[in-house]
């Protein structure tokens, strides 16, 4: 028995399930081809950076400004872009960047739950509509005969759509278990990175307040010298 003589005999609903497995497959190979590109380039982008601001913040700036199309390039760079925010600042651009990152990566996940709830549901309506059909087609002189077994034989039939329903959402929730690990991991990238920005920026900002403090104003430069020609 092929697919095609499998697919016709499990009913009606086969029809709903096949349109949810192709949005399953979908889902999967663009989240699959997502989650490729970023984790094969995120750690040397996130090195690059942090290795930029110990050295120059305009660098790692320029830096994040050319992995824009990655994530945690745009996320570093929504607080490296602000000009000399303070460090409460610096912090709520990072959070506020992470958040709508990570809201990104969950792209797709409403669709995999969907499929999830909707096809072992979909399966067993196929297969209750699959039983009605074939009971109500026996009556009491043709059990025993060629016809029982015939209706017997459809009774199995019309468990096919529950077996694909349970198929579909398998591989779905499967998928989406992964998918939502590597969230739960890209979660911690960003907050480890975040982290290491955030205590890097305050203590450039804390030298840089220092070094205010440390030099003389111009208009006390200017009174201390009307100070000295007073004198003579």
């Amino acid at each position: 028995m092929g697919i095609g003589d499998l697919f016709n005999k499990g009913g009606v609903t086969m029809w709903p399930l096949l349109l949810l497995s192709i949005l399953t497959v979908t889902v999967i190979f663009e989240r699959s081809r997502f989650w490729f590109n970023v984790l094969n380039k995120e750690k040397e982008i996130v090195n690059r950076i942090l290795d930029a601001t110990r050295r120059d913040w305009d660098m790692a700036t320029e830096i994040a400004r050319q992995a824009y199309d990655q994530p945690v390039g745009r996320f570093l760079l929504q607080a490296l872009q602000l000009p000399s925010p303070d460090p409460d600042l610096f912090r709520l651009a990072l959070e506020s960047s992470a958040d709508d990152e990570i809201a990104g990566m969950r792209r797709g996940d409403k669709i995999l739950e969907a499929v999830i709830a909707m096809a072992p549901l979909l399966g067993l309506l196929g297969t209750v509509l699959g039983l009605i059909r074939t009971l109500g087609a026996i009556t009491f002189t043709a059990l025993g005969t060629e016809a029982g077994k015939d209706a017997a034989g459809g009774i199995g039939e019309s468990l096919i759509s529950t077996a694909a329903g349970i198929i579909v959402a398998l591989v779905a929730l499967s998928f989406y278990r992964i998918f939502q690990g590597l969230v739960f991991n890209q979660a911690k990238v960003f907050r480890r990175a975040g982290n290491e920005v955030e205590l890097l920026y305050r203590q450039k900002w804390q030298y840089k307040k220092n070094d205010d403090r440390n030099v003389p104003s111009l208009d006390r430069y200017e009174s201390n010298s009307d100070d000295e020609k007073r004198t003579f």
